[in-house]
């Protein structure tokens, strides 16, 4: 065990100091679906039983009395430690966790930039790894996600913005194979995602529409597939924001709106309400007012 699993054993505390779910689910501010999972990583983890499911609620096991003691002082000591560092909440400062998407990194990162101008002591994190990273685990403070509406119980989501998609060519790919139409596509060359089950909505589009002969190259990530565009390797998506940089890109077809996609800010709850993260979040929500994703 490591303090890794602190808010596990946290919560198996409350869980033995109130004897039930919805207890400490209350004290805790979490959904109960929360504490359940906890307990069951934890025991999962020690692999004992730490409590007694009864229909009056949870009794604590031998084992679960040990758990809870261990806890209690903890738990004093973190209350002092609180005591101790009164006041400095509203400081923004240490480090921020952000996972984002790659493709974003353009508009992101300067922003970011000129978050860390206003707020010097604090040190910024991106992450940009494609996997769904657990806030309820502290593994970020704050994820921007795309596609449908994150439902995880315990976490904030708010939109931030859509982006516009757009299915384009290089000039070169136009002059040498000709205009998109329906008729068409299985005589063009296309560029897809190297991911089996893309959930994009624009790169569903392209595995329903689009016979797989006639993708000449995939790629993981937007960026790639803006450098295949230009080096005219085929047709593909670029965001609408990115296409207005980029000289010399010809729309195939009209943008539709079934490939628009949504964005996200999600944050656990626990950590919604610190400075860091709300400063952050009220910033990014200004910041985007002045991006070209129109």
């Amino acid at each position: 065990m490591s303090f890794d699993h602190w808010d596990e054993i946290r919560t198996a505390y409350q869980v033995a100091r109130l004897g039930t779910v919805s207890g400490a689910a209350d004290v805790l501010g979490v959904h109960h679906a929360t504490v359940i999972r906890h307990i069951d990583a934890l025991e999962g983890r020690l692999g004992a039983k730490l409590f007694q499911r009864h229909a009056r609620g949870y009794t604590a096991t031998e084992a679960g009395q040990d758990l809870l003691q261990v806890a209690a002082g903890a738990d004093d000591q973190f209350t002092q430690l609180a005591g101790r560092i009164k006041g400095r909440g509203d400081e923004v400062t240490g480090e921020l966790i952000v996972t984002s998407l790659e493709s974003l990194s353009p508009l992101f990162i300067p922003a970011i930039g000129r978050f860390q101008e206003a707020h010097p002591d604090l040190n910024v994190r991106l992450v940009t790894d494609s996997r769904l990273f657990r806030l309820e685990y502290g593994e970020a403070h704050v994820a921007i996600r795309a596609g449908k509406l994150p439902d995880q119980p315990d976490n904030i989501v708010q939109p931030f913005f859509t982006q516009t998609i757009r299915l384009v060519a290089h000039p070169r790919y136009v002059e040498k194979y000709g205009m998109l139409d329906e008729e068409n596509i299985q005589t063009h060359r296309f560029i897809g995602s190297a991911v089996d089950n893309p959930r994009a909505p624009f790169l569903r589009w392209l595995v329903e529409m689009v016979p797989d002969s006639a993708f000449v190259f995939r790629t993981t990530e937007m960026r790639e597939v803006k450098d295949a565009i230009q080096a005219g390797i085929g047709i593909g998506f670029i965001a609408s924001w990115d296409q207005d940089r980029t000289e010399d890109l010809v729309d195939m077809l009209p943008p539709m709106e079934e490939w628009s996609a949504k964005l996200w800010l999600v944050t656990h709850m626990d950590l919604h309400r610190t400075a860091k993260v709300q400063t952050f979040l009220r910033f990014l929500k200004e910041e985007v007012k002045t991006w070209p994703v129109d």
